[in-house]
C-alpha cells in the first residue's frame, strides 16, 4: 500500500524514526542498520517501507535498501518470526552477512537476536536458505576467520575505509607484517601504485 517515503527526517530514534511528506508525518520503525543510514533530523530520507494491519493498529516499516525490505519480507513469513523480531534480526548485521548465514546455516548468528531460541533460529535456517543460496554469490560470501587475527582485523579495516571485501582480500594478498597496523599501512600503498 505505501512503498516508500520520501521527506525531512523530523525525529531520529533508536527504534524508530519520523519522516515528514507533505505535511503528514509518518512513524517509521527501523533496524539498526536503517536507522545508521538515515540522515540527521532537519535532511532529506528516502525509505522504502512496508505496512503492517493489526488488531491494535497500523504499523509501518521503514528500510534503507529494497534488499533489506525483502529479507524483513521473508523473515515475517517464517513461523514464529513477526515484524519486531524480523527488525531485531535486521539489527544484527547488513544484509548480505545475514543472507550468508544464513545460506551457511549459522544458527549462532541468529541465536544471538534477543526473542530467538534455538528452534526458531533453526527454523529460519531451514526455512530460508534454499530461498536465498541463489542471492550469495560464491565470489561474494564472506569468509569466517577468526576475530583476533591480525589480517582480519586489517580486512575489516580497509572495508570501513571504503574498500570493497574483494578489493580489500586482494590488497592483503601481498601484505606482509604482523600488526594490524603494518598490513593496512602496505595494503594502502599498493592501492597507490
Amino acid at each position: 500500500m505505501i512503498a516508500s517515503v520520501r521527506g525531512t527526517v523530523t525525529v531520529r530514534r533508536p527504534d524508530h524514526v519520523v519522516v515528514e511528506c507533505g505535511g503528514v508525518g509518518y512513524r517509521l520503525a527501523v533496524s539498526a542498520q536503517t536507522l545508521h543510514r538515515v540522515p540527521s533530523a532537519g535532511k532529506e530520507a528516502l525509505l522504502h517501507t512496508h505496512l503492517v494491519l493489526r488488531d491494535d493498529g497500523m504499523h509501518l516499516y521503514g528500510f534503507a535498501t529494497e534488499e533489506e525490505r525483502e529479507l524483513f519480507l521473508m523473515l515475517v513469513g517464517v513461523q514464529a518470526v513477526g515484524p519486531k523480531v524480523a527488525l531485531a534480526v535486521l539489527s544484527g548485521g547488513t544484509t548480505r552477512e545475514l543472507l550468508n548465514a544464513m545460506a551457511t546455516g549459522d544458527s549462532a548468528r541468529f541465536q544471538a537476536v534477543p526473542g530467538i531460541g534455538k528452534r526458531t533460529a533453526d527454523r529460519i535456517i531451514v526455512e530460508l536458505r534454499e530461498k536465498v543460496a541463489d542471492a550469495v554469490p560464491p565470489e561474494q560470501a564472506i569468509r569466517i576467520t577468526r576475530r583476533d587475527d591480525p589480517r582480519s582485523l586489517a580486512r575489516e579495516g580497509l572495508v570501513e575505509l571504503g574498500y570493497s571485501p574483494q578489493e580489500a582480500d586482494e590488497l592483503l594478498d601481498g601484505a606482509s607484517g604482523e600488526r594490524v597496523e603494518d598490513l593496512i599501512a602496505e595494503a594502502l600503498r599498493t592501492a597507490r601504485r
